[in-house]
């Protein structure tokens, strides 16, 4: 099963995906694949955070254009926390987002798939701000239309996301 968990920032987002592993392994082993970096002491604060928040028992790996090779190469349960720092890795924000779709495919093991939602805020007023959220919109509904269930995170509330209807 592939879940992808959407929210805004300090929504909770991160926090029900890694519940929603967790539950999908039942108990067992989960490999979180990270896709952040250490950029800046906010990000360090960001990334400690979220490392005490995993059992010691969850392996994590780092991710970048590679992440489509890293799901292929893992078996069991994965987290993938986030697509947003994973695009904007990208120096031209055009990561290898069909790659990374049949990787979730071809996955046997349930994957969670965490997400930004920055559709919801104020218009960029960067160009670069403007092509970031346009790209991770259509990366958000890319991997939406592979998933097998999309989550909305609100405020730490959660709203299953019907499926979009057909054309």
């Amino acid at each position: 099963m592939i879940t992808l968990v959407l929210g805004g920032t300090r929504s909770g987002k991160s926090e029900v995906a890694e519940r929603v592993a967790a539950a999908a392994a039942g108990g067992g082993p989960v490999t979180y694949v990270a896709t952040g970096r250490v950029v800046d002491a906010d990000m360090a604060d960001r990334i400690a955070a979220h490392r005490a928040r995993r059992p010691a028992a969850w392996v994590t790996l780092e991710a970048g254009a590679d992440l489509p090779d890293r799901l292929r190469a893992v078996a069991g349960t994965v987290l993938v926390d986030s697509l947003g720092t994973w695009l904007a890795g990208d120096e031209g924000l055009d990561p290898d987002v069909t790659g990374l779709c049949a990787a979730l495919e071809a996955r046997a093991g349930d994957t969670v798939v965490v997400s930004e939602e920055v559709g919801l805020g104020v218009h960029p007023p960067t160009e670069v701000g403007r092509r970031f959220a346009d790209a991770l919109g259509a990366l958000n509904r890319t991997v939406a239309a592979t998933a097998d269930r999309v989550l909305l995170v609100v405020a730490g509330r959660v709203l299953a996301l019907d499926p979009a209807p057909e054309a």
